[in-house]
């Protein structure tokens, strides 16, 4: 069977702490689900998007708009745990792309950027993006995760401490003494990579900094990190959908 193929899933919740029934929530007339969806189908390097979700009415919702929606386990510990559980039934597709299911405008290239190097580089098993900061509230702000990378673009390290440490330079002159990258969260895999990270323990990296990509750093998987010029807008809170109110 020929599975030179690439499957988007969208992994999503109700049961969002800070954001209770987030997917399903309108913006201008479409829901955030139906967002990402639709912004999934157009990216080049997408063979089928599905929505992998706990809750009925996600999976209703998004198949009465026409998408693929799949039932998963409740008791899983991250989307990208949501995601194995999908590829592993999913047997046709060499590549998997976890989309983050709160980003309804992200943007097509990024996603096609995400899979490319898959696609062209026979040693990336892992694909991530990046974006260089240039807000200079971001840069101390725990909330945006920074990653730190070698010449090769493979990362060296994810963090929401500020990284790296300039230590002869005042704060406020960070920005402009150096590059600084923020994480952009979606991840590329080859499928046989996903299912075995799937299987990890969280290591004592991902328990000090609350960061699940530091558990396949620590297990000797390399990442690829992409720098990307297109920024995202995440949608954690009720009160940040005032960002994309004009999107």
């Amino acid at each position: 069977m020929d599975t030179d193929k690439t499957l988007a899933i969208i992994p999503a919740r109700y049961a969002s702490t800070r954001f209770p029934g987030k997917p399903l929530v309108e913006i201008q007339g479409r829901s955030m689900i139906r967002r990402v969806y639709e912004q999934a189908m157009k990216a080049e390097l997408i063979d089928e998007v599905i929505v992998a979700t706990d809750d009925e009415r996600i999976l209703q919702h998004v198949q009465d708009f026409g998408g693929q929606a799949r039932m998963t386990s409740d008791q899983h510990r991250s989307g990208t745990d949501r995601c194995a559980e999908v590829a592993a039934a999913n047997p046709g597709f060499d590549r998997i792309v976890n989309i983050q299911g709160d980003e309804p405008f992200i943007a097509p290239r990024q996603i096609d950027q995400v899979v490319r190097p898959l696609m062209e580089l026979e040693h990336v098993a892992i694909s991530t993006l990046a974006k260089r900061l240039t807000d200079p509230s971001a840069l101390f702000d725990p909330n945006v995760v920074k990653v730190v990378f070698d010449a090769t673009q493979k990362a060296l390290y994810f963090s929401r401490s500020t990284i790296p440490y300039l230590r002869d330079v005042p704060r406020e002159e960070w920005l402009a003494s150096a590059d600084f990258y923020k994480h952009i969260g979606i991840y590329g895999f080859r499928r046989e990579v996903l299912l075995a990270i799937a299987q990890l323990s969280p290591g004592l990296l991902e328990r000090n900094e609350s960061l699940e990509q530091l558990r396949w750093l620590e297990a000797g998987y390399a990442i690829h990190v992409g720098i990307t010029q297109w920024e995202t807008i995440g949608i954690d809170r009720p009160e940040d959908l005032s960002k994309v109110e004009n999107g």
